[in-house]
């Protein structure tokens, strides 16, 4: 039985503490928030204690599940590695690159399981691409949504972007060349909209846009590969592949395509999206890398890359900010 205890009961807290309360060998012994509002709430509904000291709660517990403001992430981080517990902590996994820097090397001396709340790697439209081959060259990147004063305390690109961003270093088999950014605040003292280019070493090149002020949701993004087009929509939940036609295609909708070089046939593939919770599919993971000793599906050398290439990308919109 996993005993743990969760920081934070907020909008996405709350999510969280309802997963694990009904997840099979994990035990809540309660939560830690500084909000009456949030604690009230929570006593009412889940009938779990509310501690007032993290110590306390972290000493109470074998593993911590962290979904506290961004400033909060290390020193929560670093009591509870220091106490020998494992930890989940939300992205962004800290407020500085420094900070992710010191948890990885505490993470190594203390031999616990450290995995970084990434979760659209649980997406189950980018899951339905596992066991394909992907080697893109070109990735467009659309992550938008409607303004919500939750959550600016960070910029857009540890709010939003950061999702592609480690989806993005993920998949791509290559090291960063050269980063170009620009972004705009418009109703918060951070960028509120941004785009990012990031190219590789190996020519690939990637395209990101974000933004907390559109009037309209979306979250796509599309791969382009040798002889093939892969389109992610992470919030629709679907998949589609577009590659010319080879033998093992047989049973896919095809179409024949006149070009310069003669006709080309493509095939057209919809891969089975297979229903799922992303937050509970990576809160059970992050569980049995605990109980059954595996390793964490997210860990902290993941969480420190994402943070590396946000902190490049904050350098290069502070540096391309007009002066006043």
């Amino acid at each position: 039985m996993l005993k743990i205890g969760i920081f934070g009961v907020g909008h996405l807290g709350k999510i969280h503490l309802s997963q694990l309360m009904t997840m099979k060998d994990v035990e809540v012994v309660g939560f830690y928030d500084p909000s009456n509002a949030h604690a009230a709430s929570v006593t009412t509904q889940y009938n779990i204690p509310r501690f007032t000291i993290a110590e306390e709660l972290i000493q109470s517990v074998n593993a911590i599940d962290i979904v506290a403001p961004t400033t909060l992430h290390y020193n929560l981080c670093e009591l509870a590695i220091r106490n020998g517990k494992h930890v989940f902590v939300e992205k962004p996994i800290t407020n500085t690159v420094e900070e992710a820097k010191t948890l990885v090397k505490l993470v190594d001396e203390a031999h616990i399981k450290f995995q970084v709340g990434h979760v659209e790697r649980f997406n189950p439209a980018f899951l339905a691409l596992k066991g394909y081959d992907l080697n893109p060259m070109f990735i467009e990147v659309h992550r938008l949504a409607e303004f919500n004063p939750r959550g600016t305390d960070v910029s857009v690109i540890l709010d939003l972007m950061i999702h592609d961003i480690d989806i993005v270093l993920s998949i791509v088999k290559s090291t960063i060349n050269r980063i170009s950014a620009s972004g705009v605040s418009v109703m918060s003292n951070t960028p509120d909209i941004a785009n990012v280019r990031i190219e590789f070493h190996n020519g690939c090149v990637a395209n990101l846009t974000s933004s907390r002020i559109s009037l309209k949701k979306m979250r796509k993004m599309r791969l382009f590969q040798k002889d093939a087009y892969i389109g992610i929509d992470f919030l629709d939940k679907k998949t589609e592949i577009i590659k010319i036609k080879t033998p093992a295609d047989a049973g896919l909708f095809t179409l024949d395509i006149d070009t310069n070089d003669g006709k080309k046939t493509i095939a057209i593939d919809n891969p089975e999206i297979k229903q799922s919770n992303a937050i509970r599919m990576e809160l059970e993971l992050f569980r049995d890398s605990i109980l059954q000793n595996k390793p964490v599906a997210v860990g902290v050398i993941d969480g420190l890359q994402a943070l590396e290439v946000a902190h490049q990308i904050l350098q290069k919109i502070g540096q391309s900010q007009p002066e006043v």
